[in-house]
C-alpha cells in the first residue's frame, strides 16, 4: 500500500512531560533533550501541520511531591504551574533557534514573559504558522498538565493529541518489567478504562472521551517519530472511540 504524502492531521497538540525535557535523569533541562525536540517540531511545522504543545514541570517541582515534603497542596501546584512557564520558555527558545516562529501562553498572568491564554488569539497564531506553547496548567490547583492537554486540545479544535513518552505506546503490563508485556495497536477508550491502563489521569481521560477526542501514544526519543504519528504511520498507540 503506498504511503500517502500528505499528513493525517492539519492541527495536533503535542503533549511533553516536564521529565523528557531532563533527558536521561528526568531532571533539570537537558540542551539535547530540548533541541531534539525543537527539531521534531520544527519537521512537523515544515509538513503544514499546526501544533500547540502543553508541558509538565516535573522536572523542576511536582505539586503533589511538595505536598508530601509538608507544602500545602494548592501552593505546591501553583509552584508546579510556575515551572511549566520555565519549561514552555525554554523550549520557545529553542524553536526559534531554528526558525520556528513561538508564542507562549500562559494560563496564570504573567505578561512580561508570557501572553494569556486567549483561546481566539492562540488559533489565530496557529493560523499564521506559529507554533503555540500553553504552560500555567489549567490556572488551577488539583488539576494535571495532562487535563490542561484534554482542555486545551477541545477548546482549539485539535485533531488529536499525541502523547510524548519513553515508550513506543500502552503495554498491557510494564514492558520494563514483563518481557512478554503486549503493545496495543488501537485501544478503545472503554476498554483502557477497564484495565486500568495509566494513558492519562482520570479527568483528562474523561474529557478526551466525552468529546471523541483520539489519543496517540508514542515514544518521542526515536528520531523522526512526531512526524512518523502525523504522517499516519502505525507508531506508538492509537486511543479512540
Amino acid at each position: 500500500m503506498k504511503k500517502s504524502s500528505h499528513p493525517k492531521y492539519r492541527r495536533v497538540l503535542l503533549k511533553l512531560s516536564g521529565e523528557a525535557l531532563g533527558g536521561e535523569n528526568g531532571v533539570s533541562i537537558s540542551a539535547p533533550a530540548l533541541q531534539s525536540m525543537a527539531e521534531q517540531v520544527r519537521e512537523v511545522r515544515e509538513l503544514g501541520v499546526q501544533v500547540v504543545i502543553v508541558i509538565g514541570g516535573g522536572n523542576i517541582f511536582r505539586g503533589l511531591a511538595g505536598s508530601e515534603r509538608g507544602i500545602e497542596r494548592a501552593t505546591g501546584d501553583y509552584m508546579g504551574m510556575l515551572a511549566t512557564i520555565i519549561n514552555a520558555l525554554a523550549l520557545q527558545d529553542a524553536l526559534e533557534k531554528l526558525g520556528v516562529a513561538t508564542r507562549v501562553q500562559s494560563a496564570i498572568t504573567m505578561t512580561q514573559v508570557a501572553e494569556p491564554f486567549i483561546r481566539r488569539r492562540a488559533v489565530r497564531h496557529l493560523e499564521k504558522g506559529r507554533v503555540v506553547i500553553f504552560g500555567g496548567g489549567t490556572g488551577n490547583p488539583y488539576f494535571s498538565t495532562d487535563t490542561a492537554a484534554a482542555l486545551r486540545a477541545n477548546e482549539i479544535g485539535a485533531e488529536a493529541i499525541l502523547k510524548a513518552t519513553k515508550v513506543d505506546g500502552i503495554y498491557d503490563s510494564d514492558p520494563k518489567k514483563n518481557s512478554k508485556a503486549k503493545r496495543f495497536a488501537q485501544i478503545t477508550y472503554l476498554d483502557a478504562l477497564q484495565r486500568q491502563l495509566k494513558v492519562l489521569d482520570s479527568t483528562a481521560f474523561s474529557l478526551c472521551m466525552d468529546n471523541k477526542m483520539p489519543i496517540v501514544v508514542f515514544d518521542l526519543f526515536r528520531p523522526h517519530n512526531l512526524r512518523r504519528v502525523v504522517m499516519g504511520e502505525k507508531v506508538g498507540t492509537l486511543v479512540t472511540s
